[in-house]
């Protein structure tokens, strides 16, 4: 266990070691007994989080603002449209000076091939932490809230669990890549035998493949990579069928949903579920679309623990900003 993470910044699970990830599942075990227990814990009184979203939010944006209220502080929403980045203040300024406001900075900035150079640059200036709440290469309080759940599911002794991520045919948005690439990131570092499946255009970003390959080499894991849907259902016991666009194949909108539209089959079913093992677990970040990524008969169905992943975005998060603010 690592204590010493005050001020750290946390914009990808890469660049935090194995133990100081430990520490965030060991108070979020805490904070959530707490929270069920009526037992106020108020580590964060007087401080303050300033938000910046780029992009819309549902549960990022409530389990942030209600974490922080929760843990005494106060957390702010603000968007560039309702800021002066609007009229163009660049990184170092917005950094430099709510930075000497508060006590942290959290951002979503999903645009591919902004999002994260604009968190690192923030987060080069600013005097306080900075946390990812979504970016165009990782998202990673999601995965911390995934891994959390599969711990309260199977235990905390994760070695040789199979997990599939696959992608899913959703039309109408082209989704990130920041889901699925921190998923084949970090989990394999816990000692999950990681399956990613998805059609060739979908592929994923190399060096982010290729740091996944090295991770589970260093921890004793398989990653693979296949492109048949059903692989990454077989014989797992955790399943991951989410969404996301072509962005490493075209950036054209239009040809994008085009090949979204061509693999209709990719959906997650029943008869995928049969594939897994009985006891096997279905998650998703949510939104899911619902009849087309995945049917009711599975998401409803008793595989699926995406609410207990939902409200665990609150607790790793309120660990996340307790021991770095």
């Amino acid at each position: 266990m690592q204590t010493n993470l005050k001020g750290k910044n946390f914009i990808t699970t890469q660049e935090w070691t194995v133990d100081e990830l430990e520490t965030v599942f060991a108070l979020a075990k805490e904070l959530k007994l707490a929270r069920a227990t009526g037992r106020v814990t108020p580590l964060l009184a007087g401080k303050t989080l300033y938000m910046i979203f780029f992009d819309s939010s549902t549960r990022t944006r409530n389990s942030f603002e209600t974490g922080m209220t929760q843990l005494g502080g106060h957390a702010i929403y603000l968007s560039p449209d309702k800021m002066q980045i609007s009229h163009g203040e660049n990184a170092k300024d917005t950094a430099s000076v709510l930075s000497r406001f508060g006590d942290g900075i959290a951002i979503r900035h999903c645009a591919f091939g902004e999002g994260n150079a604009y968190l690192r640059e923030v987060a080069r200036w600013s005097r306080v932490p900075v946390i990812n709440m979504q970016c165009d290469i990782y998202h990673p309080c999601q995965i911390l809230a995934d891994y959390f759940t599969i711990r309260e599911k199977f235990g905390d002794t994760t070695r040789g669990l199979k997990l599939g991520m696959a992608w899913t045919s959703a039309p109408n948005y082209v989704r990130p890549i920041s889901v699925p690439q921190s998923v084949i990131l970090m989990m394999p570092r816990f000692g999950i035998d990681v399956t990613l499946a998805y059609p060739p255009e979908f592929r994923l970003m190399p060096e982010i493949e290729a740091q996944a390959r090295a991770n589970a080499a260093a921890a004793g894991a398989r990653f693979e990579i296949v492109h048949e849907f059903e692989e990454a259902f077989r014989d797992a016991d955790v399943v991951i069928p989410k969404s996301w666009g072509p962005l490493l194949h075209t950036q054209d909108r239009g040809e994008a949903l085009a090949l979204i539209e061509k693999y209709p089959s990719w959906r997650c079913e029943a008869k995928h579920m049969a594939l897994a093992k009985p006891h096997a677990l279905y998650m998703h970040p949510l939104p899911a679309d619902r009849g087309r990524e995945v049917t009711d008969e599975v998401i409803d169905g008793p595989h699926s623990v995406v609410y207990d992943e939902a409200e665990n975005r609150l607790h790793v998060q309120k660990a996340l900003m307790a021991l770095t603010m």
